[in-house]
């Protein structure tokens, strides 16, 4: 490293907090830093000039790649015009009209209108607000809990942050908050052992039954929504078993719940439709975006509204006047048109095309590599989503002792070939969601890096024991 790098990262570690880091480490310098200086395609640069390729494309956002300059001369054209105004009180401006209307083309029928955010998070949180007042308004005032799934992702705030179902989110921070439910994860590979030999089919129906019978302990009269990712993101992008999304529907129909789709990962062509909704066949009633919406060129979330809930929010400020819900940033101009520009781009090169056929050929290749590989236990994936599950003993889902960290040394392990993947929480887990524009050629050269990643912490696993001593233990 050379000593301009380190130098700022030496002043990195005395000013600034970090998300999701080991803030004792990384501040005292037992942790590693690493300054980005810019990227084209799916490959990033850091300060000393090493290339990596992104396999993750930042937290599965930069859908159009690295370097778009035309997504920077938009920001440019419209900072020269306007760069802000706010949108309370019917102001608007004219990138935030036409993406608008952009949005609830894509999202199809049954979609009135799109309010804006910074991140998934708050949009989230602006979601939870939306059920609160949708059930007031409705003479329901008891109909205010809200189930999610465990190992789902909805944010990190205190609301959002409770809707999300992964320990890390929660312990420590005094979280879930009251009115906020976990039902079982949609997560065929790691169902529990009494499940052994269902089908997939049998465990979306033993899925359904599990949030039935939440609902009807709960009291239906009190539970107002469900919310969930089309395909587990940060959980271990994981897609769900054949048959589940109807199933669920059929409860939720049942008992007068609505469906929040959180399509902050599959939204905007991720696995090969416009929105994970369409590939699933999922009618939410409310719906999160960001990520996909600018490919974080700039920060923007939405959550778009469907008819039923827009009718009666109409009738809420019929009775009760404007409603009380606000943030500084919504409609930023310079972020609707990043998000009118990255939009544009994915329309014109097909990108979303490209997600479901070069997809389809990652998950071949994926299969390919390690589908028999002796300490990978699941590969899956749709689109560009993929992973790697690993397991001391594949052949029965033994799982690998937390303490070896399996899934963090085959992340570093990656980096060294530089590439990067994201090790996933709670399980031994590699991410993969590389950008949209990503070709055949270079989904072999991230494979191949993964392979050699893999390979490489297989022979220190074996040169320890742990390999032999963990499946000698689940035998």
């Amino acid at each position: 490293m050379n000593q301009q790098h380190q130098d700022l990262i030496d002043r990195d570690r005395k000013v600034t907090f970090h998300a999701s880091t080991h803030l004792r480490d990384f501040a005292h310098g037992d942790a590693p830093g690493r300054v980005i200086t810019g990227g084209q395609g799916i490959h990033i640069v850091d300060k000393d000039g090493r290339e990596f390729i992104d396999g993750f494309a930042g937290l599965y956002c930069v859908n159009i790649g690295y370097g778009r300059t035309e997504v920077a001369e938009a920001i440019y054209e419209q900072a020269l015009k306007m760069s802000y105004y706010h949108t309370y009180v019917g102001h608007a401006n004219e990138p935030q009209i036409a993406l608008s209307e952009k949005i609830l083309e894509l999202a199809g029928p049954g979609m009135s209108k799109v309010y804006y955010g910074m991140s998934g998070s708050d949009a989230n949180e602006t979601q939870l607000k939306i059920v609160r007042y949708y059930n007031n308004v409705r003479g329901l005032p008891q109909k205010k809990k809200v189930i999610s799934r465990m190992r789902g992702y909805h944010g990190s705030g205190i609301a959002s942050g409770s809707l999300t179902g992964l320990k890390a989110f929660h312990d420590h921070f005094d979280l879930p908050i009251d009115t906020i439910r976990h039902t079982e994860a949609p997560f065929y590979y790691q169902r529990a052992a009494e499940l052994e030999g269902m089908s997939e089919r049998e465990f979306s129906k033993h899925c359904a039954t599990k949030l039935e019978e939440m609902i009807l302990a709960e009291g239906p009269d009190t539970v107002a929504a469900f919310i969930g990712e089309p395909v587990l993101g940060t959980g271990g992008i994981v897609p769900p078993p054949e048959g589940y999304w109807a199933e669920i529907q059929a409860v939720l129909a049942r008992y007068d719940v609505l469906l929040i789709a959180d399509e902050v990962v599959c939204g905007f062509g991720r696995i090969g439709s416009d929105f994970g909704s369409h590939f699933y066949g999922i009618k939410p009633d409310l719906i999160t975006v960001a990520k996909g919406l600018t490919s974080a060129y700039q920060p923007l979330s939405g959550v778009i509204v469907g008819d039923r809930v827009w009718q009666v929010l109409e009738q809420g400020t019929g009775e009760y006047g404007p409603i009380g819900h606000g943030w500084t940033y919504s409609g930023h101009a310079l972020g609707c048109a990043a998000g009118l520009a990255n939009l544009a781009i994915i329309e014109r090169e097909g990108l979303t095309r490209n997600a479901a056929e070069t997809g389809a050929y990652l998950q071949q290749q994926m299969q390919a590599a390690f589908g028999d590989h002796p300490i990978v236990g699941n590969v899956r994936g749709v689109g560009m989503l993929a992973a790697l599950e690993f397991a001391a003993d594949p052949s029965r889902r033994g799982a690998f002792d937390p303490a070896l960290k399996v899934g963090p040394r085959i992340a570093a392990a990656a980096m060294q070939e530089n590439l990067i993947a994201r090790a996933m929480p709670q399980g031994d887990i590699l991410g993969f969601a590389p950008p949209l524009t990503t070709s055949r050629e270079e989904v072999d050269e991230i494979v191949d890096r993964a392979r050699r990643a893999v390979d490489a912490v297989l022979d220190e696993l074996v040169r320890e024991g742990a390999v032999k001593a963990v499946a000698d233990t689940v035998a």
